[in-house]
C-alpha cells in the first residue's frame, strides 16, 4: 500500500527507441523521479536498456534548457528572453517572410520523437496558421522505404504488421541490417526466445554484431547488395521449388514478373556481387522454407540506400512467394528506430500526409480533415519537398524555418552542407529540451517539456497506440510543444484550433483520422490505460483493435498482396582509385540518434565517450594504424576524424562509425544524400571513402 509519503508509481514509457519499454516513475525525496521496473507491460517484461534506465539524468536543470533564448544583434550572442518576446520574434519573423517571400518560403522540420498529439498538432501549424507546404520530419531518414515498399505491396504501412511477442515463435527469422543487442537490447530477448523455442536465425549485416553472435546464420554481404542478396535467395527458392503455389494463386498478384526479374540473378552472380559465398546462400534459403513458418525483418541497412524502397521489395517478394505473409508467426516487418517514428508519419509531418495516413492530393481526404479543421479544403496547400530537399533548399525558396525534436546539424547526410544550409537562412527557430548543435545557430530557442513533464500518446513498432504519463512538473520557464504552438498559432491570427491540452488534440485527432488507414477513432486514453495500449486500426470504440494485420486480406483494393519486380542495380557511389573503400554507419547501445540527449548522462558518455572508425585487421596493417591510432575518413563530401577500433567483425573493404557525435568525428559530414527515387531516402548506409592516419 503507497502513503503520502511513498507515493504510487507513475506508469509511463521509455523516451528512447521505438520499443517504447514500460516503465514506472517513481518521486525522489529530492523532487525528481527515478526509473523502476514496470514487469507487466508485454513489449519488455521490465527489462531495460542503459539509456531507459538514465533517462531520467537528462530531466535536470544541469543539462537542459529552462529559458528562452534570443540571439542578440548587438552581440550575436544568444540570452536570455521572456516567452513573450520570444514567441513575438518568431511570430514576426514568420510573418514577414511570408509576406516578403509567400508562405512556402517558411519551412517546419519535425522529429520522430513528437508524441502523437504533438505531431498532429505541428502539420495542422503548418497548413493552417502558416499556410506552408514546406514540412517534413527526420523520420523520412528512419524507416521511409520500409513504408513505401509496405504501402506498395501490402496496401497499408504499419512497421510490423504483428505483435512483437509473435517473433519468438516463429519457425524462422531472417534479420536484414538490424543489431537490436545495442539498438534495443530488450528486444534481444524475443531472439533468444526465438532459438530456444527450436526456430532459426539469420542475420544479414556487413559486421559481426553481437546479433550476429546469436545467429544460427551469418550473411556478410558487401554494404549496398542487399536487394542482390534477397534476389539471389528468391532465385534459389524457386529453383529449387520451395514456393507456395497455393498461395500465390490465393492471395497475390504480379508473381510472373517478379519471378522473372528474380530468375536473372544466379546464386554465382550474386556471389560476385555481395561477397556471400554459394553455399551460404543455398543454406540460407534451406533454413527459411523447411521451418513451418517465417519471418523477415527489416532495418535501417537495407532501408537507407537510394534503391531502399526495391531492396525491402525484394525480401517481401521473399516472404510472398514462401507463403509468409498474412499467416501466423509469419511475415515481413521493419524494426523502427525512433520513439514515435510509426506514429510521428501517420498524422500530418510528413510532407505529402495528412492526418490517419491519409494522401494529401486526395480529394476526399482533403475534403475529410479540412471539415475538421473547420477551413475550406481549396486552401490546404500541397505536397512539399521531402526532408533531406526541404533541408537542402534553406536560405534558397526557403528563408524561414521552425524546427521541433530535430538536430539535423548532426544527423542529415551531407552534414556540414546542411549545417551551412542552416546558417544561410534569414530566420530559425528551435525548440527542444536541450542546446543541441541545431539550436545553437537559432535566433530563438525555446525550451520544452520532456515525456515524464508531459501526458500523450506514441505508437510503437508493432502500431499499438500507448499512453506516456506526466510524473512530474516542468522547470519554472519551460513549456510544452503544444502550448508553444497555441501561442504561435495566436500571434499569427489563429487564436481558436490549437489547444494546448494534449487530451483535446488527441479527440481531435481521432476525429481527423476516422476513416483513414491508420484510424485511431476507437482509441481513448482509457482505453490504453486498461488495455495495455491499442493496436490500430480501431475504427469503433467497441472494436477491440488489430494486432495482426492481413490474416484474412491485405488492404489492397483486391484484397491481394502486389509482388513488384525489382532487379539490383549499384549503389549511387561505387569504390574506385581516390575512394576505394566502402564506409557505412549506425549506432552503438549507449548513445540514442544524434546524441543531443544521451550525450549529456554521465553514464553513457562513461561506456561510449566519443566516436571511431571500426576496420579489420588487415586493412589497419596496409595502413599502418594501431588500436586509438587517429584516422581520417575522407569521402567527396569532407573529412572526418576518429580513434581507430581494429576488429575481426567487420568487412576488409569496408569501416564503420557510429553517427551519435558532432565536430570532427561526425560520420554525417560523409554520407551521401542521394536520394531514393520513391520514398525520399537519403543513402546513409554506404558510400565511397579513403581511409588514412589522420596528421
Amino acid at each position: 500500500m503507497h502513503t503520502a509519503a511513498t507515493p504510487a508509481p507513475t506508469p509511463t514509457h521509455c523516451p528512447y527507441c521505438a520499443l517504447q519499454c514500460g516503465m514506472n516513475l517513481r518521486p525522489t525525496p529530492a523532487g525528481g523521479v527515478e526509473v523502476v521496473e514496470r514487469p507487466d507491460f508485454p513489449v519488455n517484461r521490465g527489462a531495460l536498456c542503459g539509456k531507459g534506465r538514465t533517462a531520467p539524468d537528462v530531466l535536470s536543470s544541469r543539462v537542459r534548457l529552462t529559458e528562452p533564448l534570443v540571439r542578440r544583434p548587438g552581440t550575436g550572442e544568444l540570452a536570455p528572453a521572456t516567452w513573450e518576446e520570444a514567441l513575438g520574434t518568431i511570430a514576426g519573423a514568420l510573418r514577414g517572410t511570408r509576406r516578403q517571400y509567400g508562405a512556402d518560403a517558411v519551412g517546419v522540420f519535425g522529429g520522430g520523437g513528437l508524441t502523437n498529439e504533438k505531431a498532429y498538432a505541428l502539420g495542422k501549424f503548418a497548413r493552417v496558421a502558416l499556410a506552408t507546404s514546406q514540412i517534413d520530419y527526420n523520420g523520412r531518414f528512419c524507416m521511409s522505404s520500409a513504408a513505401a515498399a509496405h504501402q506498395r505491396a501490402f496496401g497499408l504501412d504499419r512497421g510490423l504488421p504483428f505483435p512483437v511477442e509473435d517473433i519468438e515463435r516463429s519457425g524462422c527469422v531472417i534479420l536484414v541490417g538490424s543489431n537490436p543487442a545495442e539498438t534495443m537490447p530488450p528486444a534481444l530477448r524475443f531472439f533468444t526466445r526465438l532459438r530456444e523455442n527450436g526456430g532459426k536465425l539469420i542475420v544479414v549485416d556487413p559486421r559481426r554484431t553481437r546479433t550476429a553472435d546469436e545467429a544460427d546464420l551469418h550473411l556478410s554481404p558487401r554494404p549496398g547488395t542487399d536487394l542482390a542478396l534477397a534476389l539471389g535467395l528468391l532465385h534459389l527458392v524457386v529453383a529449387e521449388g520451395r514456393t507456395d503455389e497455393a498461395f500465390i494463386a490465393e492471395r497475390t498478384t504480379g508473381w510472373e514478373e517478379a519471378r522473372a526479374a528474380a530468375m536473372a540473378h544466379w546464386p554465382e552472380q550474386v556471389e560476385r556481387i555481395t561477397g556471400v559465398p554459394v553455399p551460404q546462400l543455398r543454406a540460407a534459403a534451406r533454413m527459411f522454407c523447411e521451418a513451418g513458418s517465417g519471418m523477415v525483418l527489416t532495418a535501417r541497412g537495407p532501408e537507407q540506400q537510394s534503391k531502399g524502397t526495391d531492396t525491402v521489395g525484394a525480401w517481401i517478394n521473399l516472404c510472398l512467394a514462401t507463403g509468409r505473409a498474412g499467416r501466423p508467426y509469419s511475415g515481413y516487418g521493419c524494426l523502427t528506430g525512433q520513439g514515435n517514428g510509426q506514429g510521428g508519419r501517420e498524422h500530418g509531418q510528413k510532407a505529402d500526409q495528412l492526418p490517419g495516413y491519409r494522401k494529401i492530393d486526395d480529394p476526399a481526404a482533403r475534403k475529410h480533415v479540412a471539415e475538421v479543421w473547420g477551413i475550406d479544403p481549396d486552401s490546404l496547400p500541397g505536397p512539399g519537398r521531402s526532408a533531406y530537399e526541404l533541408l537542402d533548399a534553406l536560405g534558397g525558396g526557403i528563408k524561414s524555418l521552425l524546427v521541433m525534436g530535430s538536430n539535423p546539424v548532426v544527423s542529415a547526410p551531407h552534414a556540414a552542407h546542411i549545417e551551412s544550409r542552416l546558417r544561410s537562412l534569414d530566420f530559425l527557430a528551435v525548440a527542444d529540451v536541450v542546446l543541441s548543435e541545431t539550436a545553437a545557430l537559432a535566433d530563438v530557442v525555446l525550451p520544452v517539456t520532456q515525456w515524464a513533464e508531459e501526458t500523450g500518446t506514441t505508437t510503437n513498432l508493432e502500431g499499438r497506440v500507448l499512453l506516456r504519463k506526466r510524473a512530474l512538473s516542468a522547470p519554472e520557464g519551460v513549456r510544452s510543444d503544444l502550448e508553444v504552438l497555441h501561442g504561435l498559432a495566436a500571434a499569427l491570427g489563429h487564436a481558436k484550433g490549437f489547444p494546448a491540452e494534449p487530451a483535446e488534440v488527441f479527440e481531435e485527432l481521432r476525429r481527423a483520422s476516422a476513416g483513414g488507414a491508420a484510424d485511431y477513432s476507437g482509441i481513448t486514453y482509457e482505453r490504453i490505460e486498461a488495455e495495455d495500449g491499442v493496436f490500430w486500426p480501431c475504427p469503433a470504440d467497441d472494436h477491440p483493435g488489430t494486432p495482426r494485420l492481413f490474416l484474412d486480406r491485405f488492404a489492397t483494393p483486391d484484397g491481394r498482396a502486389r509482388f513488384v519486380a525489382v532487379s539490383h542495380r549499384p549503389a549511387a557511389e561505387e569504390p574506385d582509385a581516390e575512394y576505394p573503400l566502402l564506409l557505412t554507419t549506425g549506432r552503438v547501445a549507449s548513445q540514442y540518434q544524434s546524441g543531443a540527449q544521451t550525450r549529456r548522462v554521465d553514464a553513457l558518455n562513461a561506456a561510449a565517450p566519443g566516436p571511431f572508425v571500426e576496420l579489420h585487421p588487415r586493412l589497419a596493417e596496409r595502413l599502418g594504424v594501431a588500436e586509438g591510432d587517429a584516422l581520417a575518413v575522407t569521402s567527396r563530401r569532407g573529412r572526418a576524424v576518429a580513434p581507430a577500433r581494429i576488429t575481426g567483425t567487420i568487412r576488409a573493404d569496408t569501416v564503420f562509425m557510429p553517427f551519435h557525435w558532432p565536430g570532427e568525428g561526425r560520420a554525417n559530414t560523409l554520407t551521401n544524400p542521394a536520394l531514393d527515387p520513391t520514398s525520399r531516402m537519403p543513402e546513409f548506409k554506404v558510400c565511397a571513402v579513403r581511409v588514412e592516419p589522420a596528421h
